[in-house]
């Protein structure tokens, strides 16, 4: 059955991605929070290493049969992600949030580790790959950290 999302599904997706990041972070210890800055979305501290991360968050809600698309990640938005973290002495990070059917993906990993996956995303817009082959990329790098969850409706309008 296909479900028609509301009109401002797009901004409460962006909203439900940074704050479920938040609430990762906060689960195992970091320091974080929510700004409203451009280039960044979250300020958070690793507890084990002291490390401060700015981290730009990208979300998507799929639907059925589209879980599989890739995320469009703009080279302009790493631009900015790094000159804000730099201004705040900040280690720049990403955090990508895909929701797709049943399944809730979260992958945060380092600006630098984005490049070494996707080389040319410094000067073009880059897709974050969603199918078998890159999430095996994924699930097997040691930078990238990774959360899921599933979903289930068990009883909707």
């Amino acid at each position: 059955m296909k479900i028609a999302k509301s009109s401002r599904h797009a901004k409460l997706t962006g909203d439900f991605a940074e704050h479920l990041v938040l609430y990762w972070l906060s689960k195992y210890g970091f320091e974080c929070a929510r700004v409203d800055h451009t280039g960044i979305d979250l300020i958070a501290q690793n507890p084990k290493n002291g490390v401060r991360m700015g981290i730009s968050v990208k979300s998507r809600s799929r639907t059925e049969g589209k879980e599989k698309d890739n995320v469009r990640v703009e080279a302009e938005q790493l631009q900015k992600a790094e000159a804000a973290s730099r201004t705040f002495g900040l280690m720049p990070y990403m955090a990508i949030v895909v929701d797709g059917g049943n399944l809730v993906r979260c992958f945060v990993l380092p600006l630098k580790t984005f490049y070494a996956l996707y080389p040319s995303s410094k000067t073009r817009n880059v897709g974050w790959g969603m199918n078998e082959r890159a999430l095996t990329r994924y699930y097997e790098h040691p930078e990238v950290k990774i959360f899921e969850f599933m979903s289930d409706t068990k009883r909707w309008w």
